[in-house]
């Protein structure tokens, strides 16, 4: 839970915005946000002639029949079901990625059903993914994501795509891969397209609802399409996934922006350990902070993408080499001498309680907590200050050379000329030019709030000999952010509004095998992942 100054902080700039009336001792403040009427739902930007064109003559072949046909072997399904489809050749990867074309064009946009959750399209996709079926190995293990299509949050280079981060300002910033880009194709991935996000990643406009950009238009939650929350920023890539318009997404995160949309949707969110994956091409909002990691359908799904997009890169200075994580290994695991801390405020809601009791009931130990309260001063400092010099970094060797923008104040200078490409206004940009810092004062900043942050956890965990601590959606995710402690959140059911919310399991770093082994053995037993009513 967070304190007054926590709560814009961590929860209205990178979390859902329904957390963002949490304070760090009232559990009523948690609920979800006032609904306000949106300011412009549909993208200006994009052409629907030009993203359907190259698939014209695949759509026009792929009829109402063959889609019925396809639905039963792809929806809900998880990656190696997909593959042992195609293994024995149920499917292929053309269809698997001409189904979800089909799918996105059909409820997507400029319809009843609209979701707004698909920015663009790889206009290469259908010959690529013909190419992983005349090339597919024959001993392929089905825990491989060889010919899965993924969604890129639109703030990830791909090579031939365009990067926008949401931004009207990015439009022509075609890219070059970025380090996790090459990570998926070398793993065989397709990249199936980009994601729609809270404009840059939720670090713009201040005042302005979850899953929000200039290009893409207003994300809608497929379980409350204009009633719920997305969640954000990686508002898109949770949509997409729940909406089985993917095999799998990629978001990214600073302080809640995996988690967030991830649990408001129903989807399985790693925001993993810092450092274990890439940030190379990535829009950036903090080098401090930042990270990118997967949200998918089920456990499975997501340790298999998380091994794809591991890997050491030297040219992000907090990169580490780790090991990819066996599936077999999550998948043969249980509670037994397990010990979580749950957080006593959090007893009030009933999802979370009854989600400690079937955690007991399976042979973990919980420990009651109360938090000591510690706060993070001057969090909005620190990404004022990382994004202040970390995007000139990104246009300088990242972007499109073409463009002549350099950093914060040239965005805020070409989106005055029109309004319309700044409808909620830019106040966070603003904030962050007018701030500033000595280099010793910013060094004290983030050691001040790693110590914070890994103290808010530790002492807990040291006093209560905890294996991890149990929270809920992105509730803590700012005090995971600063300590740069992995998190996963796991669906735990619909609340009253009929909304998801999703059980988040944080531990300390380099413990991604933990999170998972824990986190399959609740999906297992609690079986509360629910399926959008309308999207089926």
């Amino acid at each position: 839970m967070k304190n007054i100054a926590l709560f814009f902080l961590i929860s209205v700039v990178f979390g859902c915005k329904n957390d963002a009336q949490k304070t760090e001792n009232n559990l009523s403040d948690i609920s979800e946000k006032s609904f306000r009427t949106f300011k412009v739902e549909d993208s200006n930007y994009i052409d629907l002639e030009e993203v359907w064109a190259p698939f014209q003559d695949q759509l026009s072949s792929f009829s109402k029949e063959k889609y019925g046909v396809l639905k039963p072997f792809i929806m809900n399904q998880d990656i190696p079901t997909l593959q042992r489809h195609i293994q024995n050749k149920k499917l292929s990867y053309e269809a698997l990625v001409t189904f979800y074309i089909y799918r996105i064009n059909l409820l997507d946009r400029e319809n009843k059903k609209s979701l707004n959750s698909v920015i663009s399209l790889n206009t290469s996709i259908i010959e690529e993914a013909r190419e992983k079926d005349r090339k597919r190995p024959k001993n392929l293990s089905v825990y491989s994501i060889y010919g899965m299509p993924i969604l890129l949050k639109d703030n990830i280079n791909a090579k031939g795509m365009v990067t926008t981060a949401g931004a009207v300002a990015l439009m022509k910033n075609t890219t070059e891969d970025s380090f996790l880009s090459q990570q998926l194709k070398s793993s065989g991935a397709l990249i199936l397209g980009k994601a729609n996000l809270s404009e840059w990643a939720y670090f713009f406009c201040g005042d302005c609802p979850s899953g929000y950009s200039a290009v893409g238009g207003q994300t809608f939650n497929p379980y409350g399409r204009k009633t719920l929350d997305t969640g954000g920023s990686s508002s898109g890539s949770a949509v997409a996934v729940a909406a089985n318009f993917c095999a799998a997404a990629i978001g990214s995160e600073t302080s809640g922006s995996i988690l967030s949309p991830a649990s408001q949707n129903a989807g399985v969110g790693l925001k993993p350990t810092i450092g274990t994956v890439s940030r190379s091409g990535i829009v950036p909002i903090s080098s401090t902070l930042d990270t990118a990691g997967p949200i998918t359908k089920s456990i499975i799904d997501n340790v298999l993408v998380y091994n794809a997009i591991i890997g050491y890169d030297d040219k992000d200075f907090k990169s580490i080499s780790t090991s990819k994580i066996d599936p077999k290994k999550v998948l043969n695991t249980s509670f037994k001498g397990k010990r979580f801390g749950a957080i006593k405020e959090l007893l009030k809601d009933s999802l979370y309680s009854n989600s400690i009791e079937l955690l007991e009931k399976h042979g973990a130990e919980i420990v009651t907590i109360e938090p000591e309260n510690i706060n993070l001063p001057d969090f909005l400092r620190l990404l004022n200050l990382d994004m202040k010099a970390d995007l000139p970094l990104y246009f300088q060797n990242h972007a499109n050379k073409k463009m002549t923008f350099n950093g914060v104040q040239s965005i805020i200078d070409y989106n005055i000329l029109d309004s319309i490409r700044a409808p909620y206004g830019q106040k966070l940009f603003q904030g962050i030019v007018e701030d500033s810092s000595t280099p010793e004062e910013f060094s004290t900043i983030k050691s001040t709030l790693k110590t914070n942050g890994k103290a808010y956890f530790d002492t807990m965990m040291k006093t209560h000999e905890l294996d991890g601590v149990l929270s809920i959606n992105n509730y803590h995710a700012g005090y995971a952010a600063v300590a740069e402690y992995p998190a996963l959140t796991v669906p735990m059911g619909l609340n009253k509004e009929n909304a998801p919310m999703g059980l988040t399991f944080i531990t300390k770093p380099f413990q991604e095998v933990q999170l998972y082994q824990w986190g399959y053995h609740f999906e297992k037993v609690a079986k509360k992942r629910p399926l959008p009513n309308h999207y089926n």
